[in-house]
């Protein structure tokens, strides 16, 4: 039952609807089926997988709200479950940001968030995946850890206003860590696609096992200013932290980067470096994502930021409407405009830096500059005259995805992860402020 068609799914909702009593209800299914299995130490160690459909349920009354949820679809099922949901908006309070349900609304067709080949992965292919990427450690004399996971599902809406939505999806995530026998070399490599026929279990390992092997006899250097090379898997972290901060009543509000001195924020204003470019769509061959949000609004191509500047900023519905601003919701992955150049073309043109691989146990120092603190882990690597020449012990780092996207010097170009499309990045004064014994 996991992969509901739109008719199956939008026939349960009517149901449900038909079963309120409430001043307002809004009604939705969320269905996966989904697998994976995970390596260590070269070994298989776990393998699973799940199928679900789940219901939640919003009833309104005036400015009272309640929420019930349910995972079985029979009449007498669904009608306990609208009750629930009716009893407890009666119980709750108020809410002072109350916004009534949306009507009917158009939505972008995105084709490309489902591919079948994707939803028809079995346990056999993610054996065979993962028994490929084990031979090449083994191989090799490395040991490794992997986690491959798939997924395929819907998700459906319906309102009592009118509201009908409907889409599939489908994704395949890969992610290994490699160490040498010994535990002083490591490396890491991860991917994310919709289509299947993009993924290549064994080329990942391969790169995360050559790391490993590179990455033995790390040398210390001080800490301080260095300029960086940031992989993708080392970029993404920090610039989902950014783009994760793009709201416009914290902005309002002061307690955004995004905030004014004296009130407002900077939307219109030049932040970063004007070869900064992000924006998103969920139409994008590359990244296509759901193109609706979870309240219900469509999901549009947005440019957040163009050349530097700073051009839209999301929000809820209450305070679009109580600020008199654009109504977006915020964005699922994003897509940030790089060049043509690969990672190693990044090496090529550096005279001095360090390449860093990806970081890892990011906290937040001070969300108001957006400075964040964490390690370099699984490959750091010191670059002269164009070329790598030595493995570094890893550092702490201590910098702001607002000051790297000022301290800009190259991009590459955009590889696709975790549903964004991310390029390397080379960045000039990045702070590393210890050493790290980890690897």
């Amino acid at each position: 039952m996991a992969l509901l068609s739109q008719t199956e799914a939008q026939d349960i909702l009517k149901k449900v609807l038909s079963f309120s009593t409430a001043d307002e209800c809004e009604a939705t299914l969320n269905g996966s089926s989904a697998g994976n299995v995970r390596s260590a130490r070269n070994s298989i160690s776990t393998a699973g997988a799940s199928d679900n459909v789940s219901l939640a349920v919003q009833s309104r009354f005036g400015k009272r709200t309640g929420l019930a949820t349910c995972n079985e679809f029979d009449d007498a099922s669904l009608k306990r479950c609208v009750q629930r949901a009716e009893e407890i908006a009666r119980l709750a309070p108020e809410s002072p940001e109350y916004v009534p349900l949306l009507g009917p609304q158009k939505y972008l067709a995105s084709p490309g968030s489902f591919v079948q080949r994707t939803a028809d992965i079995t346990p056999d292919y993610r054996a065979q995946q993962i028994g490929a990427s084990m031979a090449l450690c083994d191989q090799r004399k490395l040991s490794s850890a992997a986690f491959f996971s798939d997924s395929s599902g819907f998700v459906a809406k319906r309102n009592s206003k009118g509201l009908e939505a409907y889409q599939k999806l489908s994704s395949v995530d890969f992610s290994i860590t490699v160490r040498t026998p010994d535990g002083t070399g490591s490396g890491y490599a991860i991917a994310n696609y919709s289509d299947l026929a993009r993924f290549d279990a064994a080329r990942l390992t391969r790169v995360a096992a050559d790391k490993a092997a590179s990455s033995v006899g790390a040398k210390a250097l001080e800490p301080g200013k260095y300029t960086v090379i940031l992989e993708p898997a080392a970029a993404i972290d920090l610039l989902n932290n950014m783009m994760g901060a793009m709201d416009a009543r914290n902005a309002d509000e002061g307690r955004s980067f995004l905030s004014k001195k004296g009130g407002g924020n900077k939307k219109g204003d030049k932040v970063f470096d004007e070869r900064v470019t992000i924006y998103s769509d969920p139409t994008h061959p590359d990244v296509p994502d759901l193109t609706f949000a979870g309240d219900g609004r469509p999901q549009q191509k947005v440019t957040w930021v163009e050349k530097g500047v700073v051009k839209n900023l999301y929000s809820s519905r209450y305070w679009a409407q109580k600020a008199g601003i654009p109504d977006i919701p915020p964005p699922g992955g994003w897509i940030m405009e790089g060049g043509t150049q690969t990672t190693a073309d990044l090496i090529k043109g550096t005279a001095k830096g360090i390449l860093v691989t990806r970081l890892y146990y990011i906290r937040a120092v001070d969300p108001q500059t957006l400075l964040y603190t964490g390690l370099t882990r699984d490959g750091t690597f010191y670059i002269e005259n164009g070329q790598i020449k030595f493995p570094v012990k890893n550092f702490r780092f201590n910098e702001s995805p607002v000051i790297m996207l000022n301290n800009l010097e190259a991009l590459g170009k955009p590889v696709r992860l975790s549903g964004s499309l991310v390029p390397p990045l080379k960045i000039r004064d990045f702070t590393f402020t210890s050493l790290s014994d980890a690897v």
